[in-house]
């Protein structure tokens, strides 16, 4: 058995590094870095971490930013004789390229419009939302190859106004990896661990999650995807739900795409449908 285990821990180290081998051929852009721009010629093709819920592996080029927003997302539930409907509008992740392999991300909630009714009585939220802050870094595959990984912890400020958030700093780790199964098709895997709030401390929730992206022509794109997202605390629910949508390059540093996500189980919103875009400068 040993020898056995032996034997598959020499080929997995084979695999990895053959992997890493393969992305050691890509071109050298070590020397570009916040304040030394990477110059046209060399960017890579723009990779956005919307609009699926799959994070991505690969990094912003560094000296450069990218804007990635909701214009508007609708949000609607209904669960045990209540109805919840929400608005989003202009939540953005603005992307800082810092080196070659990580960039700065600032995600920001923007203002949200929550109306609860049912139950004989209506309710109504309204504010601006929580302020996170993350830092991805690419293992391997930046720059081409047939696979790619990525790692991304992040922290959760509150700044929200909205009621029934909490006021709790939060955080977790996200590990994307991306492989291209065929030409124009493309797997996105990620798992997450998210430190949540629960009345007493924290928790532990987890999250994954698998996206399918087919390039369906030189402009246009489309997803689907699978979520799933379970926490360790007692009475916790799972949640998961079905996704797909389009994206339409427009150049090759701004893209729209329109989605929607399907709740599957009764943790989880029944509907929400969005349209958004993904801007490089």
């Amino acid at each position: 058995t040993m020898d056995r285990m032996g034997k598959v821990l020499c080929a997995a180290s084979a695999i990895f590094l053959g992997v890493g081998a393969g992305a050691s051929h890509a071109q050298d852009k070590s020397q570009y870095s916040l304040f030394n721009p990477t110059p046209d010629s060399q960017l890579r093709d723009m990779s956005t971490d919307r609009p699926d819920a799959t994070e991505s592996p690969y990094t912003v080029d560094a000296g450069r930013f990218q804007l990635e927003l909701d214009f508007l997302a609708y949000t609607y539930d209904k669960e045990h004789g209540t109805t919840s409907r929400s608005f989003d509008v202009m939540p953005f992740n603005l992307k800082i390229g810092l080196t070659h392999r990580t960039d700065l991300q600032l995600v920001y909630d923007a203002y949200g419009h929550i109306r609860t009714s049912g139950g004989g009585a209506g309710e109504i939220n309204a504010g601006f939302g929580d302020f996170t802050i993350r830092v991805k870094h690419n293992i391997w595959g930046n720059d081409g190859g047939p696979t790619a990984l990525g790692v991304m912890p992040f922290v959760k400020i509150p700044a929200n106004l909205i009621g029934g958030l909490n006021n709790d700093v939060e955080g977790g780790i996200i590990v994307p990896m991306a492989f291209s199964l065929a030409e124009g098709v493309d797997l996105g895997l990620q798992t997450e661990l998210d430190f949540v709030s629960v009345e007493v401390g924290h928790d532990i929730s987890f999250i994954n999650s698998a996206a399918l992206g087919f390039a369906l022509t030189d402009k246009w794109g489309m997803f689907v995807e699978g979520f799933f997202e379970h926490g360790l605390e007692d009475g916790a629910e799972t949640i998961v739900t079905l996704n797909g949508g389009v994206t339409y390059a427009v150049n090759a540093n701004l893209q729209l795409d329109a989605g929607a996500n399907v709740g599957v189980t009764d943790a989880a919103d029944d509907l929400k449908v969005f349209v958004g875009l993904s801007r490089r400068y």
